[in-house]
Formats: C-alpha cells, sequence, structure tokens
C-alpha cells in the first residue's frame, strides 16, 4: 500500500486508486499527474466496457465545502482530460472534466456513474484551461466551471450514494498519455447558499 499523499492546500491525506506514470507537487497549491495512454474511468452505459486504470488521487473531506483548481492540459487526442473527481467505489463515482471532444474542441463533461455511465458535454472554451468547481450542500453536490474571473456556471446538480473521496484524475483513453496540471487549488469548509447564482 503506498504512503498518504499530503497536498498542503488540501487538508487531508490523499491515496491513489491507480498510480501515475509520473506525479509531483509544486509549492502549496498546484498538482501535477502524468497518466499513460489508454487510461480511462468510464463505464459504457450499455454496459458493454469498463474501464478503471486513469490515474487519481483522493481524499476524505468532511462536512459541506468547496473545492476547486485550475486544470491545464494539452489536448492532443480524444478525450484526453483533466478532472476533479468523487468517488465512492468502482460502480459509484462522478467527473468533472475539461476534455477533448472528438472534434478536438476543449470541452466541459461531466459524469455521473451508478453502475453505468451517462456522458454530459456542457460547452466548449476557448482555451487549454479552465477553472473547474466540486461543492458539497448536506446528501448534494454541485459541478461549475468558470473561464474567468467573474462568476461560476452550474454544469450539474446531483445526487450520489455513500461517501465519496475527493480529488484529482488524469486521462487518455485514445492517446498515448498525458500530463496535466491543477493549479491554485482551493479548498473552502463553505456551503454554497444558491449553486445557480455564480457565487
Amino acid at each position: 500500500m503506498s504512503e498518504p499523499v499530503e497536498i498542503p492546500a488540501f487538508p487531508s491525506p490523499l491515496r491513489w486508486l491507480n498510480q501515475p506514470e509520473s506525479w509531483a507537487i509544486l509549492g502549496e497549491d498546484t498538482l501535477v499527474i502524468s497518466a499513460g495512454g489508454g487510461t480511462d474511468l468510464f463505464t459504457d452505459p450499455d454496459g458493454s466496457a469498463q474501464h478503471a486504470q486513469a490515474p487519481a488521487l483522493v481524499g476524505r473531506l468532511s462536512g459541506d465545502f468547496t473545492l476547486s483548481a485550475r486544470v491545464r492540459l494539452d489536448l492532443e487526442s480524444a478525450f484526453d482530460a483533466a478532472v476533479l473527481l468523487l468517488y465512492t467505489d468502482d460502480t459509484t463515482w462522478a467527473k468533472l472534466c475539461l476534455e477533448s471532444s472528438p472534434q478536438g474542441r476543449p470541452t466541459i463533461v461531466s459524469v455521473v456513474t451508478r453502475g453505468v455511465s451517462d456522458d454530459c458535454n456542457s460547452f466548449a472554451v476557448a482555451g487549454p484551461d479552465v477553472e473547474l468547481r466540486i461543492s458539497r450542500l448536506g446528501s448534494v453536490y454541485a459541478f461549475h466551471a468558470r473561464t474567468d474571473a467573474d462568476s461560476w456556471d452550474l454544469i450539474r446538480y446531483f445526487a450520489l450514494d455513500g461517501d465519496p473521496e475527493v480529488g484529482f484524475l488524469a486521462q487518455s483513453p485514445l492517446g498515448e498519455g498525458r500530463t496535466v496540471r491543477f493549479e491554485d487549488i482551493r479548498y473552502s469548509p463553505h456551503r454554497l447558499t444558491d449553486v445557480r447564482s455564480g457565487e
């Protein structure tokens, strides 16, 4: 069993679900993960295939919270992605992604898996970096994305069984591998008052 990982900006120890090709913690609030080729976390809605090879670093957060990071990666192959992750077990989890679409556009994507995965593309963004945020409000969760310094856009508002761990994932399902930077990682034990207000 690998040693717990400490990120100063994250308030609890983290653990690897799958080991990356390489990783680094830079300063107080930056994590770098390199995923190998053929790595993914996805269960096809028709049940035909389950993929769970992507490296992910997750930890336990208690109570209400927000966790955000600016994610950066060079998107080369379809479905390359930087991901904020909620993870209960291998059949119950949720991803908020900056992902390369099959058309090569950086896209905000969310996936919620309850036995099998769904797959929802929200909108394309102009560049290879964006801010992503997970919030917990009691028994429910909210995914937000932000492309400028103003307001957060609601991507998804949903419930998820269990008490999921929270963290960071890199994937390159069809490519030869991808390195992801999670910068300006921020945690707050703050409950959002309105998931749709942009706060």
